[in-house]
């Protein structure tokens, strides 16, 4: 495992313990300083959010338990843990970090609800409640932003429940465009704006197409034009039709730039097992998408060859995955020895002709170096 994954554990049971202390001071003062800071583990995912994850934690596994056995659903069970938790925020009214903790167990409760049965298929029950912890998350987090009005954190919170609301679809972009201006070096709140910009959420490949420039020049001191990229990353590894309409030399472009600015080794993972193995996925689903999937791929040979110096098992095993953050980890080790046999397999793929020559392939702190036999 890791640092980077460590780090992320650790801080989510820090949100956990912290909770089951009932040091909710203590609790939000820390998240509140992250969140000021813009603080976030190497993998991009905001401190913040990590000690708000651990803080609910117990409440929505417990509550995700029940909704998974028919015979285990009762009113009091689903609902004690979260009417705690709005017993705290009672307790602190004017505290936004507590409020914002209550508002995401409800978004979280929302979707365990929901679960993953298709619309027609949805029983009522769940249905409703689904829709009355979205409400009641949707009355929470105005209070929160005018409490903290600059916070990244209530800003993410903000775009999460667009999810759950009726009447989005011309919000969603600037709810994003807000969230961004707000903590503009971290590259998941524009991957998670390209993916609500599909016309299977709340927006088109035109519109899609044009806040992904529109990024690109709103954080360009940040990212040169790898805000196109950003935008683009998750969409259209989501997406045969948003794949086939890339503009596929300007986001390789974005990318060199990504790499310019951040190249850290958790940068270079991400993007070197994004083209070796997430863009792998979709081929033969659509010519015209192949097209753009080949080119994309093919950065993997720079990527690995100039810029790869270790390996990051686990975002290798994410890739595999289209970083799906919902996918359930039963083991953390085999799941990192899936990500570095598929790593490995991408480099042997890539050094197929020196290794058949009799040339070894070995990792070193200034990169990957070639020692013939």
């Amino acid at each position: 495992m890791d640092a980077g994954d460590l780090i992320g554990r650790d801080t989510i049971e820090r949100g956990r313990h912290l909770a089951r202390q009932d040091r909710w001071i203590e609790l939000a003062s820390e998240m509140r300083a992250a969140d000021r800071a813009r603080e976030s583990a190497p993998d991009g995912l905001p401190i913040a959010d990590l000690l708000a994850f651990g803080a609910r934690s117990d409440v929505v596994l417990a509550a995700e338990h029940a909704l998974s056995d028919i015979r285990a659903i009762s009113e009091y069970d689903l609902l004690a843990g979260v009417s705690e938790l709005e017993g705290v925020m009672q307790d602190h009214p004017d505290n936004p970090m507590i409020a914002l903790i209550v508002a995401l167990t409800h978004i979280d409760l929302a979707w365990a609800w929901r679960g993953t049965a298709l619309d027609s298929t949805l029983p009522p029950l769940h249905r409703s409640r689904c829709a009355a912890h979205f409400d009641r998350a949707a009355k929470l987090l105005p209070g929160c932003k005018k409490r903290a009005a600059d916070s990244p954190a209530i800003a993410a919170a903000d775009c999460a429940l667009l999810a759950g609301q009726r009447f989005t679809r011309a919000r969603v972009a600037d709810q994003y465009e807000r969230l961004i201006a707000l903590d503009p070096r971290n590259h998941r709140h524009m991957r998670a704006m390209g993916s609500h910009l599909l016309p299977r959420w709340f927006g088109s490949y035109e519109e899609l197409e044009v806040q992904a420039l529109r990024n690109a020049a709103n954080t360009r001191d940040t990212w040169g034009v790898g805000g196109y990229t950003w935008v683009q990353f998750d969409a259209i590894a989501l997406d045969e039709e948003a794949c086939a309409r890339l503009d596929v030399e300007y986001f390789l472009e974005g990318m060199r730039d990504i790499v310019d600015r951040v190249p850290d080794q958790q940068m270079i993972n991400l993007l070197a097992s994004y083209c070796a193995i997430t863009m792998q996925n979709g081929f033969g689903l659509s010519d015209r998408a192949d097209l753009v999937r080949t080119q994309v791929c093919e950065a993997a040979q720079w990527l690995i060859r100039d810029h790869l110096t270790e390996l990051h098992p686990l975002i290798w095993a994410h890739a595999a995955s289209g970083f799906n953050n919902s996918v359930r980890i039963n083991s953390p080790e085999r799941f990192a020895a899936r990500g570095q046999r598929d790593a490995l397999r991408a480099i042997r793929d890539l050094f197929r002709d020196e290794l058949r020559s009799g040339t070894d392939v070995t990792f070193t702190p200034t990169g990957l170096q070639l020692t013939s036999h």
